[in-house]
């Protein structure tokens, strides 16, 4: 009866986040190719690079969110407790970052050649409510609300979509792009105040207090493996910016809108099976099923990209990303790897195997070093694809041993 009840719970809460995150991804894609089409290519290679670094820097609030979730779940019997200093943690790393970022302003600006501080100061803005939106969306996943938690999502692209459509007609440049970014950031994290607020939080009977240094420290362990992961996501777009020509830069940031698609299409997997990778026995089962559910999903988007090029090439800006319609086949399998590369890192933050982190590091340090030997399209794409991919078959390999987890 109660594996019938958690393969049910399962099955719902797959069901409502697929469709939360799929309505996510779709507006949040609809507001990328908005961008690129109402930008162009040069502009919108500027607005990719200062995006992957608003990436990196969400690492915080995903780790926020792996943190709270795997406390929630694995000790549900101090809830209260457990979530009261997740969200106080949450506050302080938000402020904290905000602030980080702004300080930092100058120095990105130079660094991605952008016209202004201003534009770089925007990710200061958004940082802020996207790192209170991972705490807010711990404690619910943790919790297994799925109504509310798909509300976080289905605010975080709605927002973003709505936000970005307006200012972009009135200011048709990166600086109106990042400002709708900026806004629609709040969206989210306003809906997770209001789901926070049900009344079972109130006048809950005194408790000790959980180790304010316990829940930040599993944070920063938490967002090291993250950042590790979407730092070697996000590289790529860097490294084409500096070793490419501004068109062939902008021309690489649009074919990675597709493997972003691809990264992104199966998330919903990595959200429903975390809280039970973090508590159940079985989490190698679970972990070899997601896997396979992943790599399908982004299989099968390979195999429509390579026969429907001509259609890839519309849903990645139209036909001034035309040259790239060969190579799009290959931004989806890149895509691919990367989604069960997620996959992966979370399995490591669900197990806390703090170690193997370093290894995703040295993948991304080969990146980095060898992306200057490219002088093109397909040779830094083809680059990218090798080294992820031998990465992905370094962590299966050391997932399939048996054994305790390791914390560093």
């Amino acid at each position: 009866m109660t594996n019938t009840r958690t393969r049910n719970q399962l099955l719902t809460g797959s069901l409502v986040i697929a469709v939360a995150m799929g309505v996510m991804n779709v507006t949040t894609y609809g507001f990328t190719i908005l961008a690129a089409r109402v930008l162009g290519p040069v502009e919108y290679g500027a607005l990719a690079a200062v995006m992957g670094l608003l990436i990196v820097l969400n690492v915080l609030s995903l780790g926020l969110q792996a943190t709270g979730a795997r406390r929630v779940a694995a000790a549900p019997e101090r809830r209260e407790v457990i979530e009261r200093e997740v969200i106080r943690t949450t506050y302080r790393c938000a402020l904290g970052l905000g602030l980080l970022a702004l300080l930092a302003a100058p120095l990105v600006s130079a660094a991605l050649d952008l016209d202004s501080w201003a534009l770089a100061a925007l990710i200061a803005v958004t940082v802020v409510p996207l790192t209170v939106m991972g705490g807010q969306a711990g404690v619910l996943q943790g919790e297994q609300r799925w109504g509310p938690l798909a509300g976080i999502y289905l605010g975080a692209g709605l927002g973003r979509l709505a936000f970005g459509a307006v200012i972009l007609t009135v200011r048709t440049d990166t600086f109106g792009a990042m400002v709708g970014v900026a806004a629609g950031a709040f969206v989210p994290a306003v809906v997770g105040w209001w789901a926070l607020r049900h009344p079972s939080r109130r006048n809950q009977p005194a408790a000790p207090a959980e180790p304010r240094e316990g829940v930040l420290r599993e944070t920063m362990h938490n967002s090291h493996a993250l950042l590790a992961f979407f730092a070697l996501t996000n590289v790529d777009v860097v490294a084409a910016r500096i070793v490419l020509d501004e068109h062939q830069a902008g021309l690489y940031a649009g074919g990675l809108i597709l493997t972003k698609a691809v990264l992104f299409l199966p998330q919903f997997v990595v959200v429903v099976v975390f809280p039970s990778m973090s508590r159940s026995d079985s989490a190698r089962r679970i972990n070899l099923i997601a896997l396979g559910l992943v790599a399908a999903i982004g299989l099968v988007v390979v195999l429509g990209v390579a026969l429907l090029p001509d259609l890839a090439v519309v849903f990645v800006g139209g036909p001034e990303y035309a040259e790239l319609a060969d190579l799009l086949w290959v931004f989806a399998l890149l895509g691919t790897v990367l989604a069960m590369l997620q996959l992966m890192i979370y399995n490591i933050v669900a197990r806390q195997r703090q170690r193997i982190v370093y290894v995703v590091w040295a993948a991304l340090a080969l990146v980095a070093v060898a992306s200057p030997f490219a002088d093109s399209v397909p040779s830094l794409l083809r680059l990218v694809l090798v080294i992820d991919t031998v990465l992905l078959g370094a962590l299966l390999a050391v997932a399939s041993r048996r054994g305790s987890p390791t914390s560093a």
